[in-house]
C-alpha cells in the first residue's frame, strides 16, 4: 500500500499542471529512495540535469552530493533525496512561495508522512525555511533540532561549495558529523527550532558564538 500509494505520487508529479512550473517541465523529479528510508534529504528543485532525467541531484551538485554521502558513511540507495518542488524553476530562479505552498503540501508532505523517515537532512534555505521558518542557514547548519517529534538537521546545499568553494570546508564538516547526529538521533532533546543548539551533547557550560559567514544566495536542486 505504502509502495503503491509513493507509486500514484511519482505519476501525478508528471502529469501535475497545479502550478505555472509545469511549462517548463521535461521531466518532473519526484524523488527516489527506500520506501522506509530512514533519512531523507531535501533539496531545492531540479536543475537542468534533473529535468532530463527525471531524477534528482545528478548534475555537479549531485555529484558531490555523492561524496558527501560517501564520507558520512552513506549511499545513495540507503536514504531517500527529493525536493522542495518537483518541476525546474526557469532559469533556475528560486521557486516563489505560492509554487512552494502548492508543491509541498500536495506531494512531499504526503510523501515525509508515507516514508516516515526517522532523519531530515535539509540541504539549502529553502528546505529548511519548511520546518524552521525565519531561520538563516548561515546560523545554524549542522546544528540538529527534534521538531513534532523528528530530527531535522539543517544543512547548507552543495551547490554553495560550486558557487563559493570557501564554503566547501563547512559543508563538509557538518557532513562528517552526521554520522555521530544519526547515532544520536533518538537521544537529542526537543529544542525551541529558533534557538541554535551545538551537535554535540549538551552541557551547562557557556558556549562562545562564532560570527556567521554571509548568507549564502539561493541554490538548486532535485527527486525519485
Amino acid at each position: 500500500m505504502q509502495f503503491n500509494q509513493l507509486e500514484e505520487i511519482a505519476a501525478a508529479v508528471q502529469t501535475c499542471t497545479l502550478c505555472p512550473l509545469h511549462t517548463g517541465r521535461v521531466k518532473g523529479v519526484p524523488g527516489e529512495g527506500p520506501t522506509d528510508a530512514e533519512i531523507m534529504f531535501i533539496g531545492e528543485g531540479p536543475g537542468y540535469h534533473e529535468n532530463r532525467q527525471g531524477r534528482p541531484f545528478v548534475g555537479p551538485s549531485g555529484q558531490f552530493l555523492d561524496e558527501l554521502l560517501a564520507m558520512a558513511g552513506l549511499h545513495r540507495r540507503e536514504v531517500f533525496i527529493g525536493n522542495v518542488v518537483k518541476c525546474r524553476p526557469p532559469d533556475n530562479r528560486d521557486p516563489l512561495p505560492d509554487e512552494i505552498e502548492m508543491c509541498t503540501s500536495t506531494y512531499l508532505m504526503r510523501q515525509i508522512e508515507l516514508i516516515n523517515p526517522k532523519v531530515i537532512v535539509t540541504l539549502g534555505r529553502f528546505s529548511m525555511n519548511l520546518f524552521i521558518p525565519g531561520a538563516k542557514i548561515t546560523q545554524i547548519h549542522g546544528q540538529p533540532r527534534r521538531i513534532n517529534g523528528r530530527l531535522i538537521v539543517p544543512m547548507m546545499h552543495p551547490a554553495a561549495a560550486l558557487h563559493q568553494p570557501r564554503n566547501r570546508e563547512l559543508i563538509t564538516e557538518d557532513f562528517r558529523r552526521l554520522p555521530d547526529i544519526l547515532a544520536r538521533a533518538d537521544t537529542i532533546d526537543p529544542i525551541d527550532p529558533i534557538d541554535p543548539i551545538d551537535p554535540a551533547p549538551r552541557s551547562n557550560s557557556t558556549r562562545s558564538a562564532a560570527t556567521p559567514p554571509p548568507e549564502l544566495p539561493p541554490e538548486q536542486m532535485r527527486m525519485f
